[in-house]
């Protein structure tokens, strides 16, 4: 009976576990819908942007600019890491960090500094407990981010590589590709390209920039100059840019959790199966071994 009981406890305990999971993936499941609405919302606003500064890029390029000058020297570099405040969502916020960690150690072996902004309570715990203290920390708002947020990024970073403080700067995130599904982007800000800008449609992930077609651009006349309208957009640009990606991993957070939790539910359930069949088989033994002794106390007292 010790050991029916036991069963039982562990029953009862994976059952409540279930329950928690089975109501987070319900949340998850709420909240990404509104959450991929409010990536879609801001994309046309991307779009336009990304298309007129491909337009302004391909009349006039001047690389003279501070945020268009290529650094002779690449000395420190700049990530910005954008995860979430909570875990229970897989390998959400792990993946980006160990990727991250890597590159650093991995610029720290050339003998080039690195530092990182974090966007989420877990990665900024994450690089804190490592002695790394992130230049810029957002946490408790990874999943209704910003535009104040990407301003601040946003101006730092601009502010960094136009004084030569910083040389390179790259983004890690998860872009929420629907509701089930997120895939990881790397994708490098600074230093920009002309034909980087020149690109609407920019690749996502580590695809080549030569396997996104050509966009063939309409002839416009500036006043002032193009190169000084480009300048004047290239802010508006970044904010826009880092922006869109804060809403896209919130998302993708969310779709993350939901597709942990929902794992975690069917692993529960699985368990719950096999402790069933061990617990009927257990108590199928004892009753067997109770009515065994029962009639083996029967034949003792009529042979007596």
């Amino acid at each position: 009976m010790a050991n029916l009981r036991e069963i039982q406890r562990r029953r009862t305990s994976i059952q409540s576990t279930m329950q928690i999971t089975r109501t987070m993936e319900m949340i998850s499941t709420a909240r990404i819908r509104k959450a991929l609405a409010r990536a879609e919302e801001a994309e046309p606003y991307k779009d336009a942007i990304t298309r007129m500064l491909a337009n302004v890029a391909a009349a006039g390029f001047d690389s003279s600019q501070p945020l268009l000058a290529r650094h002779a020297e690449e000395r420190h570099v700049l990530f910005i890491l954008i995860a979430s405040d909570r875990g229970l969502a897989g390998g959400f916020n792990i993946v980006l960090q160990r990727a991250v960690e890597h590159e650093m150690a991995a610029l720290r072996a050339r003998g080039v500094t690195s530092s990182v902004i974090t966007c989420g309570r877990k990665p900024t715990e994450y690089f804190t407990y490592r002695k790394v203290a992130p230049v810029m920390s957002f946490v408790g708002i990874s999943s209704e981010p910003t535009m104040d947020q990407a301003d601040r990024i946003a101006s730092y970073v601009m502010d960094g590589y136009a004084s030569g403080a910083i040389d390179r700067v790259v983004i890690y995130y998860w872009h929420a590709k629907n509701r089930v599904e997120q895939t990881q982007v790397v994708e490098q800000l600074l230093p920009i390209t002309k034909e980087q800008l020149m690109m609407p449609n920019k690749p996502r992930e580590r695809e080549a920039l030569s396997a996104v077609s050509a966009h063939a651009h309409t002839d416009f006349s500036f006043d002032p100059s193009a190169e000084e309208v480009l300048g004047h957009l290239m802010p508006a640009y970044f904010r826009t840019v880092i922006f869109h990606a804060l809403l896209d991993s919130a998302a993708a957070e969310h779709g993350a959790r939901r597709r942990a939790m929902q794992s975690a539910t069917d692993n529960a359930k699985e368990v719950l199966d096999a402790l069933a069949r061990t617990y009927n088989r257990e108590r199928q033994g004892s009753i067997t071994t109770e009515l065994n002794e029962i009639i083996g106390g029967a034949s003792a007292l009529e042979d007596y």
